[in-house]
């Protein structure tokens, strides 16, 4: 679960939609690294830092 609200997500979608518009894939992609880049900032991590950290947590 994300720790975002769901008006920061939507925020997120609908500016990768607008950088990406006709490749969904592409957006899920960046949409997927954009929620770990924030989360990551939010626990004060490099997104690096916060992918290993959650890696250990699986």
């Amino acid at each position: 679960m994300s720790k975002l609200s769901e008006k920061e997500i939507e925020k997120i979608k609908r500016v990768v939609e607008e950088e990406f518009p006709n490749d969904p894939a592409l957006q899920q992609v960046h949409i997927a690294r954009k929620i770990i880049a924030k989360e990551a900032e939010l626990e004060g991590l490099s997104f690096f830092e916060y992918v290993k950290l959650l890696g250990k947590r699986v």
